[in-house]
């Protein structure tokens, strides 16, 4: 009999016996060393939750709003490239369980599934990120068609204007479909579950780029992206942006105090607060540690929500007492999809909503949007704002 799944981690385990090596070190893995991804984990486990008792916490809540949607949870699932490569059709089933869970699922631009091939499957409008690229055009027509799709927020990502070299999938020589090497097909093969779900699917390139990038292999793609992704990116082009999108407008990527005041000048409705899950800039602060300064740097003029991670309800309830209105997963998403697809997705969320409505509790908590510093406690147990 097969052990429960009781925590984002196991998770990941059963994702990693499933997915073949190459697209789960994708997911799991970062730039360089290692040291911001490693950080960002560390530094939401060293800070302590205060417990409290003798507090009426019968009724709790864990509702609220996220760049003006309603979430039954202050959660998001983040936009995350090759996801249906974790498992066939990922962004669909992604889309469909964000939905029945009630939180907004984000599309990313180098998805598997296009736009509209998860529009057609969703029950519900789904949220879509955006990069910026050298052929505007390109960029103007993605927009629209995030507008068509009904799209009720649109999300820049900043932050990867250049790619950061991620060591992992240089070695396991990853390419979007994957490429049949006697490497890979020893690994596949041992892998049915995951092959069968990839042959199913609608699509095993990038949906969105079709007919954009000549042929199919990642040595193409790889040089397309290199001409493509703009880092002449600057805030003339939000403005830009801006005046082409209907809908709510967030800018992820943000990790200094300076971005995040020039940010909200420019009428953002909302930022992340990120370092692209250490996967962009190794040696870039942990992003708990500068969620506060964000906060302040903003002074409320926009909403701030936190990516960095999140694999539990209490890192969650962390980043509400930093002043998150919410937090994004990536990570804990795609390793619910890699174990056990549609319904693994299921269970990481609701393991950081059952993990989050408890630790709530046992803070003196009922309200997850009126969450405070009040609640933490450094690491040796002395005040958090002492």
């Amino acid at each position: 009999m097969a052990e429960p799944i009781t925590c984002v981690e196991d998770l990941r385990r059963l994702a990693k016996r499933r997915v073949p090596r190459a697209f789960f070190e994708y997911a799991d893995r970062g730039a360089y060393d290692e040291t911001t991804l490693r950080d960002n984990r560390a530094a939401l486990e060293a800070i302590r939750l205060r417990q409290r008792v003798m507090i009426d916490v019968d009724r709790r809540t864990l509702a609220t709003t996220l760049a003006g949607q309603p979430a039954s949870l202050p959660l998001a699932i983040a936009p995350t490239g090759l996801t249906g490569l974790q498992h066939g059709a990922g962004e669909i089933l992604g889309a469909r369980a964000a939905a029945r869970a009630g939180v907004p699922f984000c599309l990313s631009t180098m998805s598997i599934c296009s736009i509209e091939q998860v529009r057609a499957a969703s029950p519900e409008p789904f949220w879509f990120q955006v990069y910026v690229m050298r052929d505007r055009g390109f960029a103007r027509e993605l927009i629209q068609r995030a507008a068509d799709a009904r799209c009720p927020v649109l999300m820049l990502t900043a932050d990867l204007t250049v790619q950061g070299q991620r060591h992992r999938e240089i070695k396991n020589g990853l390419t979007v479909p994957p490429r049949l090497t006697l490497h890979n097909l020893l690994d596949i093969a041992g892998k049915p579950r995951w092959a069968w779900s990839v042959l199913r699917a609608p699509g095993r390139s990038f949906g969105n780029l079709h007919g954009r990038i000549g042929g199919d292999s990642l040595s193409t793609l790889a040089q397309w992206i290199a001409r493509q992704f703009d880092p002449t990116l600057n805030w003339s082009d939000l403005e830009w942006i801006r005046a082409l999108w209907p809908g709510k407008l967030v800018l992820k990527g943000i990790l200094d105090p300076e971005d995040a005041r020039l940010a909200a000048e420019h009428g953002v409705d909302a930022l992340v607060v990120s370092n692209h899950g250490g996967r962009q800039l190794d040696g870039a602060p942990a992003s708990i540690h500068m969620l506060p300064r964000v906060v302040e740097a903003v002074g409320g003029r926009c909403e701030v929500m936190f990516d960095g991670g999140v694999t539990s309800g209490q890192s969650l309830l962390k980043a509400l007492a930093l002043g998150a209105r919410g937090a994004l997963i990536g990570k804990a998403f795609l390793y619910g999809l890699g174990a056990m697809g549609e319904a693994g997705v299921d269970y990481a969320i609701d393991i950081i909503r059952r993990e989050l409505d408890v630790s709530m509790a046992l803070t003196g908590q009922t309200d997850a949007r009126r969450i405070g510093p009040d609640i933490l406690l450094k690491a040796d147990g002395s005040p958090w704002l002492a």
